[in-house]
C-alpha cells in the first residue's frame, strides 16, 4: 500500500469528499493536508451544532441567560428554532473564518506599524501521532474552510 493509499483511507475515515485529492496534495506537495482537514472538520462540527441542535439551545436560551428575551421575541415573531439555528450557524461560520484569518495574520491594520512590529505572532503546527513536531505549519486555514464544509443530511442547514 502506498502513502497515498494510506492517506486516502484516513481522509475517507474523516469523511472527505475528495479523499484522494487531499491525499495526493499532501504526498506530492508536502502540505499537512490531513492535519488541516482534521482541524477544519472539528471547526465545522462546532459550527454545525448551532443548526443541528437548534431546538435544544433555543429552549435553553429561552429559559435563562442574557439572550432569553431576544429568543423569546424571535419565537413570538414566528421564527422557528430551525430558522434561529440557520442564523446562529452563519454567525458561527463567520466567527470561525475571522478567527482562522487572524491565526494566519494577526495584523489587522488597527495599530501603528511601529507597535505591530513589536508584537508576538503565533502559528498552528502539525504534530505526529506520537506528539512530535513535524516542522509543518497549518497556515491560511481560512482558505479551506469552505472546502471542508459538510454537505448532506449532517452538514449545512438542518
Amino acid at each position: 500500500m502506498t502513502d497515498i493509499d494510506k492517506l486516502t483511507r484516513l481522509f475517507e475515515a474523516l469523511g472527505a469528499d475528495d479523499a484522494q485529492g487531499w491525499a495526493e496534495s499532501e504526498a506530492e506537495e508536502n502540505i499537512p493536508q490531513l492535519a488541516r482537514y482534521r482541524f477544519l472538520r472539528m471547526v465545522w462540527q462546532d459550527i454545525d451544532v448551532w443548526s443541528a441542535a437548534a431546538p435544544l439551545w433555543v429552549e435553553a436560551y429561552r429559559a435563562h441567560g442574557p439572550a432569553s428575551g431576544v429568543v423569546e421575541r424571535a419565537l413570538g415573531l414566528g421564527l422557528t428554532p430551525g430558522e434561529l439555528g440557520e442564523i446562529a450557524r452563519e454567525v458561527a461560520r463567520e466567527t470561525a473564518f475571522g478567527l482562522l484569518h487572524g491565526l494566519a495574520d494577526p495584523a489587522d491594520g488597527d495599530l501603528p506599524p511601529e507597535v505591530e512590529s513589536q508584537l508576538p505572532r503565533w502559528r498552528l503546527a502539525e504534530l505526529s501521532p506520537q506528539g512530535e513536531p513535524t516542522g509543518r505549519v497549518l497556515g491560511a486555514l481560512y482558505e479551506d474552510l469552505g472546502e471542508v464544509e459538510p454537505q448532506g443530511p449532517t452538514g449545512g442547514v438542518v
